[in-house]
């Protein structure tokens, strides 16, 4: 077939124009089809083919795989074309040119010689800028010796955009070494950086880890004139955060709110960080409100440092409600997410809401390491939550993750857990399990091990665990003598000697002390003195369960005396404080966190008070008296100190009654209770 033209006009309408010498290859839209066009502002328009040959052998027309498209070099069609056609050409020879250059050895000579050959003329800068972008993502290497071949070769007006080019992608390799290095050059050059270049800069350093560089850079902007902008105070209020100087870094956020400018969730994440490390923690829910506010939304780092943050606040209703919101948006919850929530739950004892995550992460196929399976366990031996505790354990056993197997940790854990509920079988098969995998027993599971032992009366299995300390050349700390302390105050008087002698091994000076308690022939005032001594001496967290084991075995032992002038020594050196409060409605007695023979005896001295004021005659008692025990669980009892207290008060015939609208307050009247002061004597208060 011959050719036919696709666009003709008469030729009387044909205008004679020079002819430029412009052509253009047409590609059909059907690309099966096998007739090229040919696009011509240059040749004339064909003329019509002649009709067939008869001479023809089928009797059809010869065919021709080519077409002709005349296109009116006046009209924008044509200058379409032809920079349609530049542009391809332009773009296949720089792409040429960064693979050349990418394939290239890292040498001066080898470098030059590879675009000497790709650039016959010399390249423009924006040709500079694509080989560079291009080529660097393969060898940062190769293009910083490129960098300086098209400094001296390319047509290039502004030298910095090609340095922040360069600047850039080893950024995005985090080189900070040759970052430095190329800001050297770029001075020794006489470019004068600008606001982009320290941007880059101070973000490379970011995103190395090193935000007192990222600082420095920042502090370095007037001396080169430069002012910076917001991506660059968001860098370095983050910068500031990492680096330690929440000052700094909060009086960059304030400067961003008073001066209106536009608030980003990176600013407002490391702000929101700043105030958690400071401990700030309303701060920070602060800014996460402000931001809100402003039309920011908050992203899924935003959530999740706010989730951390209310964690380490130990607000847990809070992190429900954040968690709440961040689903309400939509935002896709992370690994992290989930890490921050059991954090959360976990340390504030939220065990129906810490299982609920952790199931969620089973059921999602999450990586759970050791340390999250550690913080699990350890909330369920202390709310007592066995089965949650066993298939915890269960699931570390199984896991084929080397990272996710049982540590030291977590055995210490599950004899914590046991022996909390003095399941001594369970304590000795989690210890023999422990010793088989090749971890040793540390201070902490022989200290549960020995309460284990104590709550059950089993006082030979007490001396045997203490002796298993020395054999392994452990130190017992003061956490391991409370132990033995608390264990004596359970303990038959004819086995008490056993405990007494382990407690006097593990600290001489606490032993002397119980010696005379014990000793009935000790006065009071000695035993006061050697007690005051021992506490004065004695850590700050531990003096309190000394004073609490200590009036327990008072209580035991029935040395009431004693355990008054314990309780006279701890008050005068300020371990029970604000133990009673007084106004003139209400006068209070608060045990909570006190073990039953340190309340007991407390309410022993509280009566004689009580009947002091009246005996007195002055302004007597207010018209509501209270005593609050708290409730749940209490540490040094298995029952909660609220349902002893009921039970002693009962005892005593005593007016106090449980309080129905606050849980844990024991209330009564004036008028109630001093019909019963009077009725009783000091002496039958307290019935052990």
């Amino acid at each position: 077939m011959a050719s036919l033209p696709l666009c003709r006009s008469p030729p009387s309408l044909l205008p004679s124009w020079p002819h430029r010498p412009i052509s253009a290859s047409f590609h059909p839209k059907n690309p099966s089809s096998p007739v090229a066009a040919h696009v011509s502002v240059q040749d004339p328009p064909p003329q019509d083919p002649a009709p067939p040959s008869d001479s023809s052998p089928n009797g059809t027309r010869p065919s021709s795989n080519t077409r002709y498209l005349w296109v009116n070099p006046n009209s924008p069609r044509a200058a379409g074309v032809v920079r349609a056609r530049a542009g391809s050409g332009r773009r296949s020879r720089l792409a040429s040119a960064a693979a050349v250059l990418g394939a290239c050895e890292p040498a001066e000579a080898a470098v030059a010689a590879a675009l000497e050959a790709a650039f016959p003329e010399p390249p423009s800068e924006q040709d500079a800028v694509i080989v560079l972008n291009t080529a660097a993502a393969a060898r940062p290497e190769t293009a910083v010796l490129a960098l300086r071949w098209f400094l001296g070769n390319a047509g290039v007006r502004k030298k910095v955009i090609l340095y922040n080019v360069l600047l850039k992608l080893l950024r995005k390799r985090r080189r900070w070494s040759e970052t430095e290095a190329l800001w050297a050059e770029m001075l020794q050059d006489g470019v004068q950086p600008d606001n982009a270049t320290f941007s880059t800069v101070i973000s490379c350093a970011r995103a190395c880890g090193l935000p007192s560089k990222a600082v420095e850079w920042f502090e370095k902007m007037p001396e080169f004139g430069c002012s910076p902008d917001m991506l660059t105070y968001s860098a370095v209020i983050d910068a500031y955060g990492r680096a330690g100087n929440a000052e700094a870094a909060l009086r960059l956020y304030d400067r961003a709110r008073s001066e209106k400018w536009q608030l980003d969730p990176v600013i407002c994440s490391t702000v929101i960080k700043v105030h958690s490390t400071t401990g700030n923690f309303d701060g920070a829910l602060n800014v996460f409100e402000e931001m809100k506010a402003a039309g920011v939304k908050p992203n899924l780092v935003v959530y999740n440092t706010m989730l951390d943050a209310m964690g380490r606040a130990m607000r847990p209703w809070v992190v429900k409600t954040i968690h709440r919101e961040m689903v309400d948006q939509q935002v896709q919850p992370s690994r992290a997410t989930y890490c921050c929530l059991l954090h959360a739950y976990t340390r504030a004892r939220y065990g129906e809401d810490a299982m609920a995550v952790y199931r969620l992460m089973k059921d999602e196929v999450m990586d759970i390491d050791v340390m999250l399976y550690n913080m699990l366990l350890s909330m369920c031996a202390d709310i007592g939550y066995v089965d949650e505790a066993e298939e915890i354990f269960g699931d570390m056993k199984v896991s084929v993750d080397a990272r996710s197997k049982p540590d030291s940790w977590s055995y210490s854990s599950m004899v914590t857990l046991y022996s909390s509920t003095a399941n001594v079988l369970g304590a000795e098969g989690i210890l023999s399990e422990m010793v088989g995998a090749g971890f040793k027993p540390n201070i902490f599971v022989l200290t549960s091990l020995i309460r284990c032992y104590g709550k059950v009366g089993h006082t030979d299995d007490v001396v045997r665990s203490f002796d298993m300390l020395e054999d392994l050349g452990i130190s017992p700390d003061d956490r391991f003598c409370g132990c033995l302390l608390s264990v004596a105050g359970n303990t038959p008087p004819e086995e008490l000697g056993k405990v007494i002698n382990c407690i006097e091994r593990s600290n001489a000076q606490l032993g002397a002390v119980v010696k005379l308690l014990v000793d009935r022939s000790a006065s009071s005032e000695s035993f006061r003195k050697a007690a005051s001594e021992l506490l004065s001496s004695s850590r700050g967290v531990v003096k309190m369960p000394y004073c609490n084991s200590l009036m327990d075995l008072c209580v035991n032992l029935n040395q009431m005396e004693k355990a008054c002038a314990l309780l006279d020594a701890a008050q005068q050196l300020g371990i029970y404080a604000h133990i009673q409060t007084r106004t003139q409605t209400q006068w209070s007695l608060h045990l909570r966190g006190l073990s039953v023979g340190a309340a007991l005896t407390t309410l022993h001295v509280w009566m004689n008070d009580l009947d002091t004021a009246l005996q007195s005659g002055g302004e007597g008692l207010p018209p509501l008296l209270g005593i609050h025990t708290g409730q749940g669980k209490n540490t040094y009892s298995d029952r909660g100190l609220a349902a002893m207290f009921e039970a002693h008060l009962k005892e005593l015939d005593a007016p106090f009654h449980e309080a129905p609208d606050k849980a844990g307050w024991f209330l009564t009247t004036s008028v109630a209770a001093k019909h019963w002061l009077e009725t009783k004597k000091a002496s039958e208060l307290v019935a052990v």
